[in-house]
């Protein structure tokens, strides 16, 4: 029988394969950590509808959102029965109503989707005018950007997907109107695999954020989707006297009397 893989695109069996990273010891510490950070921000963000894109693993991002409704998006990247999501779409063509999500989640879609201007214009679209989006990439720009360098050939995860610069991501959220709001980089350690010398490397975390916060390895981005106002333009009507002062002369008195 054929390997029902053989026809799948490469993007999504990129994302089966960083789902089952996520399950990994390092990518579960990662993923922890983004949690985390997540639930510091998910605290102070409100509304009626909060909506995950992607499955990375059963941990709850959305856990400590106040928001009560909350929904999982399954993408169709992700494979069949990737996690127990409420919903599955496409990640360039979201199943959702224009301007009907109040917050956003978006953890490493961007990486490993064809079209990622797509997908965040497609994040524009289905939030609310004032909605937040909270973004997490891996940063180019970092230990975890020069292990990709020496790993991509190899096409494993997560070093086969296209690491995105900040700056980048900021000029692309910029032009689509967003307001970026915050931005945090964290995990400063190199990511070696085993768990142990992870662990004696803890001390890194707070040292790099100290000494070297541009270069973590990851970057989260948190940005509120501006509305532009509609200001009425009033017309403003101009009389006689503006006519005069526009070099036209107003016949006077004595030219009248010459003419009789």
């Amino acid at each position: 029988m054929p390997d029902p893989l053989e026809n799948r695109t490469p993007e999504l069996t990129a994302r089966q394969q960083l789902r089952q990273w996520f399950g990994e010891p390092l990518g579960d510490g990662l993923l922890e950590m983004e949690k985390s950070h997540i639930n510091q921000i998910l605290s102070n963000l409100f509304g009626y509808h909060i909506v995950q894109l992607g499955c990375l693993n059963e941990a709850g991002l959305l856990d400590n959102s106040v928001i009560s409704h909350k929904v999982v998006m399954q993408l169709a990247e992700d494979g069949d029965n990737a996690c127990h999501a409420g919903l599955i779409s496409a990640a360039d063509s979201l199943a959702l109503a224009a301007d009907s999500v109040d917050v956003l989640v978006v953890p490493h879609v961007l990486e490993f989707i064809v079209n990622p201007h797509k997908v965040l214009r497609e994040v524009e679209r289905v939030l609310i005018g004032e909605g937040h989006l909270v973004l997490i990439g891996f940063n180019p720009w970092s230990l975890w950007g020069m292990w990709r360098l020496f790993q991509a050939w190899r096409d494993i995860p997560p070093w086969n997907g296209h690491f995105y610069g900040l700056f980048r991501i900021r000029d692309w959220l910029t032009l689509l109107d967003f307001e970026i709001r915050q931005v945090r980089r964290f995990f400063f350690r190199p990511p070696f695999r085993k768990e142990k010398l992870m662990n004696r490397l803890l001390f890194l975390e707070k040292l790099g954020n100290y000494c070297w916060p541009i270069f973590g390895g990851v970057y989260l981005i948190v940005a509120k989707k501006r509305v532009v106002p509609l200001t009425p333009i009033k017309m403003r009507w101009r009389d006689q006297r503006s006519l005069i002062t526009s070099g036209l002369a107003e016949p006077s008195a004595q030219s009248c009397d010459s003419h009789r």
